[in-house]
């Protein structure tokens, strides 16, 4: 398998984790320790993913993909630790009110999924 195929596989299997997770979440109306499981696995595969981009680019530049992918994956790493520290305490209200900040968060993430995917149609 090539960088940039690991690199695609790596951000889709981000993308599905991370939904699953978050819209699971959201349809239980609570948050769960198997919820923080795929966040950990999709901050992982984003991580992994965004390495690999970042390797095929060769390194960080500046642009607005990278900025929002960079800010995205920053949201993602907060809210993943929220989400431990949240469970930890199991605080009933903030458990069923976490999947409100888990939208959020999911919402920004895929500004940079999707203009990646923008960014390598051929023109």
């Amino acid at each position: 398998m090539s960088t940039l195929q690991i690199a695609i596989v790596s951000i889709i299997s981000a993308l599905v984790l991370y939904s699953i997770a978050v819209w699971s979440e959201k349809l239980s109306s609570r948050l769960k320790w198997w919820h923080l499981a795929f966040f950990y696995l999709g901050f992982i595969a984003d991580t992994t993913g965004t390495s690999f981009m970042t390797y095929i680019a060769k390194g960080f530049h500046l642009k607005a993909h990278t900025l929002s992918g960079l800010i995205a994956l920053i949201i993602m790493f907060v809210h993943t630790l929220w989400a431990t520290w949240v469970l930890a305490r199991q605080n009933e209200k903030a458990l069923k009110t976490f999947h409100k900040y888990s939208i959020a968060a999911w919402l920004i993430w895929l500004i940079p999924f999707v203009s990646g995917m923008v960014m390598s149609i051929p023109k």
